[in-house]
């Protein structure tokens, strides 16, 4: 079955959707649709912003990834938008 985000296949790994309904992969470019404060910093990651090559993980966020200015980082794939 296909389905939202979250919803696992019934022969497949967990997909992995942004809001759209885009399926995200490793290594694809994704762009910031909400204005996220960084936890533990005063930083914040400001909507519009590119992350590229991002790695799916299994956790409390869906995405790793690394961001000019702030480092690595975890990410809801309910944030990002795929480009």
């Amino acid at each position: 079955m296909h389905g939202r985000r979250g919803e696992t296949a019934a022969d497949g790994p967990k997909v992995v959707r942004d809001p759209v309904g885009n399926p995200l992969a490793d290594g694809d470019t994704v762009t910031v649709i909400k204005d996220l404060k960084v936890k533990g910093s005063s930083l914040v990651v400001k909507r519009g912003t590119k992350v590229k090559n991002i790695r799916l993980v299994e956790g409390d966020h869906d995405i790793d990834c690394k961001i000019d200015d702030v480092g690595a980082t975890g990410l809801k794939s309910e944030f990002v938008k795929k480009v």
